[in-house]
């Protein structure tokens, strides 16, 4: 999907802008499915992306820092962003007469910040992934310690 924005851009904006929105639901799908999270099949982009920030603990509600919550709640506003602009200039809808075009400039703006935020969202998911496992490595060694502890 990510080569497949990235060709667009110049020759076919508008399709570049759907297949961007298109992304960041193939990677929010990944996650949601890698951990087993149950989500309505025709659930929109902001849905899933929502249900994916909590798990990943990426919304803004779960942090503290005025900082990050701008930050977190920002992307969250990008997500939403990129659904009505696939609407509005996407190949994914009839345009009429009069419908808005979009530019390469527009296309190269959207793709970059799919690509962006499916890229954190990704990397964030592997780390996750890391602590999680380090954990439990953790969890094991402080078991067996025990159990020697009480031989």
């Amino acid at each position: 999907m990510w080569r497949k924005a990235l060709a667009r851009r110049e020759e076919d904006p508008d399709g570049a802008i759907t297949v961007a929105r298109t992304l960041l639901e193939e990677v929010c799908r990944l996650v949601l499915d890698q951990e087993n999270e149950q989500y309505d099949e025709k659930a929109d982009l902001p849905k899933l992306y929502g249900l994916v920030t909590k798990k990943l603990k990426l919304a803004p509600s779960q942090h503290t820092e005025d900082t990050f919550k701008r930050i977190l709640g920002g992307c969250h506003s990008i997500v939403e962003g990129l659904g009505a602009l696939r609407s509005k200039v996407g190949d994914a809808h009839a345009k009429g007469k009069v419908g808005a075009q979009a530019a390469p400039r527009h296309a190269a703006f959207a793709v970059n910040v799919a690509g962006a935020t499916a890229n954190f969202i990704l990397e964030t998911y592997e780390a996750r992934k890391k602590e999680s496992a380090s954990s439990e490595q953790k969890g094991t060694a402080d078991d067996d310690e025990a159990e020697h502890d009480v031989e």
